[in-house]
């Protein structure tokens, strides 16, 4: 059984984008449904699997186990790593405060000092995740009613969550792992067709009414966004991968921040540009240079999918692109007189902003491919 079809959402993209492939119907079994099934079956598993170990181990509570594994369990390892160290430091903590609590003083005032006190010890020393999951182990350990010493309460609870830990990473390695590294390369291609699109929506509404759906395709590229600053603090957990994969994708992650703002800017300098004609001076340059930044999202995109950036697309000069439109400014100067000065000052403002884009795409690609060669220098270096 394969996880991944023969064409990811961002592959079978970059290919209608690039008419190598036609569009397709939707079907129920998507690849994100795909996912999101063999997510639900692995939990499942890690869960019943941890209950029947707890059972076989005579535990009495092995249900906290099974709690863990199902909490801990993230759709990729490396956010399983993270989880896991937040739930086993935080349950560490719980269990010796709440231990440490319950020797002196009476309830409720020793339970809500040894809560305040775990809380400002994990925040001290950067354990902020780990907080409320110390809270919840120090309100077992000191509020549940249970006959024996604290502290064999306080062992059990992390043994337990030790159990679901261990069996939680597992299952996370060994049925149908899923690398946030790798993840975070196909979100990575998505992020920049995502960007794409939502220049090719500005400049829609550039000279002309706004797209209706120009917020939705900023929405699009804001979300995804998130989602793989999420990916690359979980691939950081990940023990695979050489340096300059994860300084790559370190990277392209940072560029496509970059070249988000510079759109939002480019966004707000094209409104109000219905029936500008100054910028209608710059063309075909204009044109010229927008049609190659937006081919530059989309190879930037295959260059991703294909994890090689060392050669430059044939078909694209932006530099070449920028020089001549600044000629053509410098040519059409002198007719700036007979224009109103808003129009002239939003048509340099798209020019500046192409010429940042223009730039920030070509660097993505120059410098991930640096710090690839690097990284294999220095290996071949090492041999």
């Amino acid at each position: 059984m394969r996880l991944f079809p023969d064409k990811t959402w961002s592959q079978h993209q970059l290919a209608v984008k690039l008419r190598v492939a036609k569009p397709v119907q939707p079907v129920f079994l998507t690849w994100e449904r795909r996912r999101i099934f063999i997510h639900a079956a692995k939990t499942a598993l890690a869960a019943g699997l941890c209950w029947w170990v707890a059972l076989s181990l005579g535990l009495r509570e092995g249900y906290w186990g099974a709690i863990t594994a199902i909490i801990v369990l993230q759709s990729n390892f490396g956010a399983t790593v993270s989880a896991s160290r937040d739930r086993i430091l935080g349950t560490l903590m719980g269990a010796v405060f709440g231990f440490a609590f319950s020797l002196f003083g009476a309830l409720p005032w020793n339970y809500i000092l040894a809560v305040l006190a775990a809380v400002i010890v994990c925040g001290l020393l950067g354990l902020r995740n780990s907080s409320r999951l110390a809270g919840v182990t120090i309100s077992i350990v000191m509020l549940v009613g249970k006959s024996g010493p604290r502290w064999e309460l306080a062992l059990d609870r992390v043994f337990e969550v030790l159990l679901g830990i261990l069996i939680a990473i597992a299952v996370a390695t060994l049925i149908f792992p899923d690398r946030a590294r790798l993840r975070l390369r196909e979100g990575l291609a998505q992020e920049y067709l995502l960007l794409g699109a939502y220049f090719e929506g500005i400049l829609n509404g550039f000279r002309s009414a706004p797209l209706a759906n120009l917020p939705s395709l900023r929405d699009d590229a804001a979300n995804r966004l998130r989602t793989n600053d999420q990916l690359l603090d979980a691939s950081r957990n990940e023990p695979v991968g050489d340096p300059g994969s994860r300084e790559g994708l370190g990277m392209l992650s940072q560029f496509g921040r970059s070249l988000y703002d510079v759109l939002v800017a480019l966004e707000f300098s094209v409104r109000d540009s219905h029936g500008d004609a100054y910028a209608q001076q710059l063309e075909p340059e204009l044109s010229q240079l927008a049609l190659d930044i937006r081919t530059g999202f989309h190879y930037v995109a295959s260059c991703i999918h294909t994890w090689r950036f060392d050669k430059a697309p044939s078909t694209i000069n932006l530099e070449e692109d920028i020089a001549r439109l600044e000629a053509r400014l410098a040519a059409v100067r002198p007719t700036s007189q007979t224009f109103s000065q808003a129009e002239i000052l939003r048509a340099y403002s798209v020019q500046l902003h192409l010429k940042q884009l223009a730039r920030l795409l070509r660097a993505s690609r120059v410098e991930t491919c640096r710090a690839l060669g690097n990284a294999h220098q220095t290996a071949s270096n090492s041999v």
